[in-house]
């Protein structure tokens, strides 16, 4: 690469910070150039390493995220620019590490508010190391067709409408990033375009100047005339005036020094730019605009005609032969992000997911249209809660308890039924938590657990099927099926279940009807006449309620039915067993348990003296 050039074609850049926005659109940029290649080779992000997915046109790609400057050029070393985003707190000490490394030819620093003496400090370095700095607070610039820095030249529309996806044979330099976008459309309409624009930044002290970069445009062969826009403060007009003046400055030079409404305005005025102060009649804009035109620049009147003066000379320069326009081409179109697009309102997809019970995506999380607010406010408990969230309605108070009730009676029934054992077991030989609860959770099914459901539909078949609690029971019989809800292995007639008589009371005194658990104890005293053991359990007492009480709430014998195959009935057994198990497992662990061992002395070994042998 030449000593005129900054940026070319195979430049590869780091970001320093975490601007994942800034690269996309340097990305955006490379692929609207119709470049190989992502000119950003790595993110340099002391905080985490890894890597960002980003896209190249419709496909992603992965920029790896180095934790420091060191890895970073060692990793790449051809990289030779970096866009250093640290804040005005660090920014200096990291243009410092950056411009002391080997390979890093060019730091553009974006930070504003970095102190005046740091910014001399990094000038007179870089030249001494015979490197580039471009900035402080700058938006950085453009190379067109080659190379983009961060978010310089706006939006994509932008860049396109200005053509910087081709070089063209103009150089452009400003003190402002936001009228260098300006620039870059004047230039657009009226010439072939930008070969190469650059803002230095508003700061008094830039590390490179105005004067610098035009003197970088003189040398280039590709750049045949030059276009400025300094500001008032300051004397580095001055400068560019003495190089015109010196032969130094050849090429065909437009200039405007913007600030000449400042004489109209009472007192001193400051502009945006911490440089933008005319501490002097000779830094003002008027005072440079007339130095410049004495020494030759060519100088419009107002920047109200700014445009004719490019126009016109870069039109005098075609007819004598020394620009040759650039040729236009195509550029790829640049996808526009699904976020953007959607939030612009330009597309729609179809959702996958349905949610209607919940929704968090708004200021405040609600459970079925209830503002969780609200839901403590009120205290709607967990079994206002699974009313929400299972039935998707507000269920009163009465239902809720229920629940509640529910859940306590089932949170456990000792260590020794399986889905507690295994949890003991898998905790003991050192799972965690999730794994161990899941292994117990895993044993509920049919025969352990699932008798709620079961419950649930056998007696609801007999009820709908108008069959006597004798010839119900005479049926099943029949069939050979067991009346799941029916049955316990302590508790009789004589010795009830507390917990039974807890829920069947309960619901006496709040359900308004309980059809089906008036038909459950009618089967029980059919069955107990047998054996005295036969008798309505917890499960078949959950089961039975259950649906009484989802007839209150005014469910459908259908909408009952499809919550039944849901599985919905012994979800509410899963939710409190859970507890029951984590319970255990949290004993184990303080117990500080040992790797669980079943004994031999239980384990009858049943093996024969020889296999049977197959001739």
């Amino acid at each position: 690469m030449k000593d005129y050039e900054l940026f070319s074609k195979d430049t590869k850049a780091f970001i320093y910070g975490a601007q994942t926005r800034a690269v996309q659109r340097m990305l955006d940029f490379d692929f609207m150039c119709r470049k190989d290649s992502p000119s950003v080779v790595a993110m340099i992000t002391p905080e985490r390493g890894g890597f960002e997915k980003f896209f190249w046109g419709t496909k992603e790609v992965r920029i790896p995220r180095l934790t420091s400057i060191v890895d970073a050029t060692v990793k790449y070393p051809d990289a030779d620019v970096m866009v250093n985003f640290a804040s005005q707190r660090s920014a200096y000490d990291i243009t410092v590490e950056a411009l002391d490394t080997d390979t890093i030819r060019t730091v553009v620093v974006i930070a504003e508010g970095v102190p005046e003496r740091r910014e001399r400090k990094l000038a007179a370095m870089a030249k001494a190391k015979g490197k580039w700095i471009i900035g402080p607070a700058t938006v950085g610039g453009v190379k067109a067709g080659v190379f983009k820095i961060g978010n310089a030249a706006g939006t994509m529309q932008n860049m396109r409408e200005a053509k910087l996806y081709r070089p063209g044979s103009v150089g452009f330099v400003s003190v402002s990033g936001g009228l260098s976008n300006e620039g870059y459309n004047i230039l657009a309409r009226n010439t072939d375009g930008l070969n190469e624009g650059i803002a230095i930044g508003g700061d008094a002290f830039p590390g490179s100047t105005l004067l610098d970069h035009l003197l970088r445009y003189e040398a280039n062969p590709d750049i045949k005339m030059m276009v400025c826009l300094g500001e008032l403060g300051g004397t580095a007009e001055y400068e560019i005036a003495d190089a015109v003046k010196d032969g130094r400055l050849t090429k065909p030079l437009v200039m405007w020094v913007t600030g000449t409404c400042a004489k109209v305005l009472p007192g001193q005025v400051q502009f945006g730019h911490a440089g933008a102060k005319a501490n002097s009649t000779a830094e003002t804009a008027d005072a440079k605009n007339d130095a410049l035109r004495e020494a030759g620049v060519i100088v419009p009147d107002s920047f109200d005609d700014y445009h004719e003066k490019i126009k016109q000379t870069y039109e005098r320069l075609v007819s004598e032969g020394t620009i040759t326009p650039a040729e236009e081409f195509e550029s790829p179109n640049i996808p526009i992000d699904y976020a953007q697009a959607v939030a612009e309102g330009l597309v729609r997809k179809p959702t996958n997911f349905i949610s209607t019970i919940c929704d968090e995506s708004g200021e405040v999380h609600n459970y079925c249209g209830v503002p969780i607010d609200e839901v403590i406010g009120k205290n709607y408990g967990i079994g206002g809660v699974i009313g929400l969230l299972w039935f998707k309605k507000d269920i009163p108070t009465y239902a809720r308890e229920f629940m509640e009730m529910v859940l306590q009676i089932i949170a456990d029934h000792g260590p020794a039924v399986s889905g507690a054992h295994n949890t003991i077991v898998a905790a003991r030989a050192g799972k965690d938590l999730l794994s161990s609860l899941v292994s117990g959770l895993l044993t509920i099914g049919p025969r352990f657990g699932g008798a709620v459901n079961g419950a649930a539909e056998h007696f609801l078949y007999g009820l709908r099927s108008n069959m006597a609690p004798r010839e119900f029971v005479a049926h099943m019989k029949l069939k050979n099926v067991r009346i799941q809800g029916i049955g316990h292995r302590l508790h009789t007639v004589e010795n009830p279940d507390k917990r039974v008589e807890l829920m069947i009371g309960y619901a006496k005194a709040h359900f308004h009807k309980t059809e089906l658990l008036d038909y459950a104890q009618s089967v029980e005293q059919v069955t107990t006449q047998k054996k005295n053991n036969l008798i309505l359990n917890v499960d078949g007492c959950i089961g039975v309620l259950l649906v009484d009480l989802l007839k209150e709430l005014k469910f459908s014998d259908k909408e009952i039915d499809e919550m039944i195959d849901a599985g919905l009935f012994n979800a509410l057994f899963v939710l409190g067993r859970s507890i029951g198990f984590m319970g255990h497992y949290f004993d184990q662990k303080r117990l500080k348990s040992g790797l669980y061992r079943h004994p031999l002395d239980d384990i009858l070994y049943d093996v024969p003296e020889r296999p049977e042998k197959v001739e």
